[in-house]
């Protein structure tokens, strides 16, 4: 059920409206801070939490040594919401207090994607042989329980394809930074196979056929 509490955000509202450094991965908001050791992770998240509980609002957390790497969107409405930017920029405000820098590397998400001519037939196997569960928000298909292994999805096909993959990999990047990754996996050896659906997604793969999708938020949206 709804909560009115959200007013629902797409995607080009959001990342008008975040500061730097969060970037909108697929249907959350993602940023990772630098923090050096341990104990400056762990006051930054403390801030966090106090953040959150004063907001009523709460982000997935990953705390490790020398990072942390936060996650937001309202699961209630299945989607990205004002919520999620206050929240993310009180965060943005807080690192900058503390003087923490982004993450070298951006953040990005990982899936993968199966193509199926019967997905029925298989879903049950993925879901046990994985040990995930059926995904809640309804966006994917199968979920890892703890959050931290990818996502996977079940692409359909209409005819058998015995000349591909019948796997690949879907890797969501900020809109604003995918440029500069195809451009360098090209170099490194890969060709871009389509850009027809760009910039929702352009299809690259290396010397022997193997694809990944390079996916943005863009472009995904309809308008009411």
């Amino acid at each position: 059920m709804s909560d009115n509490r959200y007013t629902p955000l797409a995607a080009a509202e959001v990342t008008g409206a975040v500061a730097d450094p969060w970037r909108v991965i697929a249907n959350a908001l993602r940023v990772a801070y630098r923090t050096r050791n341990m104990v400056t992770g762990g006051r930054f998240v403390a801030r966090i939490i106090d953040a959150a509980e004063e907001a009523n609002h709460h982000p997935d957390v990953d705390l490790r040594y020398g990072s942390v790497r936060l996650s937001l969107t309202t699961h209630s409405e299945h989607r990205m919401t004002d919520a999620d930017v206050a929240l993310a920029n009180r965060i943005a405000d807080i690192a900058r207090e503390m003087d923490l820098e982004p993450a070298p590397a951006p953040p990005a998400r990982f899936d993968l994607a199966i193509d199926a001519l019967d997905i029925t037939a298989i879903r049950s196997f993925w879901k046990t042989v994985l040990g995930y569960d059926d995904d809640p928000d309804d966006t994917l298909d199968l979920v890892d329980p703890t959050g931290i292994l990818p996502p996977v999805w079940f692409q359909q096909m209409d005819s058998p394809r015995p000349q591909r993959s019948r796997m690949h990999v879907d890797l969501w990047l900020p809109h604003d930074q995918v440029q500069e990754r195809m451009a360098a996996a090209i170099d490194a050896g890969g060709h871009l196979v389509t850009d027809a659906h760009a910039p929702s997604f352009w299809v690259l793969a290396d010397a022997e056929g193997n694809e990944i999708c390079l996916c943005t938020w863009q472009d995904r949206e309809k308008s009411d």
